[in-house]
């Protein structure tokens, strides 16, 4: 489970998917299969969440990593670049952008 707090040793991607509802729970699957037996595997790796809005045309992910590093590691690896072909092809666009956590609040 993803633990949100303003660490400057943790990195934050959030990736958000564009997609039609009609695709939408293969989508789905295909990134809870990458989180399940490949990415949570990685080095460097911390927790992530998948979020779908109501309408099925938004996959929102959040992922931490113990460095920038590491998450580019990741994505530069075969086994990745492959899923991530398989990914695009089924949705309209999809991008992982990093964020530094900079406030909380309870």
């Amino acid at each position: 489970m993803p633990k949100i707090t303003a660490s400057p040793t943790h990195q934050t991607v959030i990736t958000t998917f564009e997609m039609t509802p009609g695709t939408c729970q293969d989508l789905l699957e295909a990134l809870t299969d990458a989180y399940r037996n490949f990415i949570s595997k990685q080095p460097g790796f911390v927790a992530a969440g998948l979020h779908v809005n109501d309408a099925q045309t938004r996959i929102a992910n959040y992922s931490q990593w113990e460095r920038r590093e590491d998450f580019q590691a990741m994505l530069r690896s075969d086994e990745m670049r492959r899923r991530n072909r398989d990914i695009h092809a089924m949705c309209r666009s999809f991008e992982p952008v990093m964020y530094d956590v900079v406030g909380t609040f309870d």
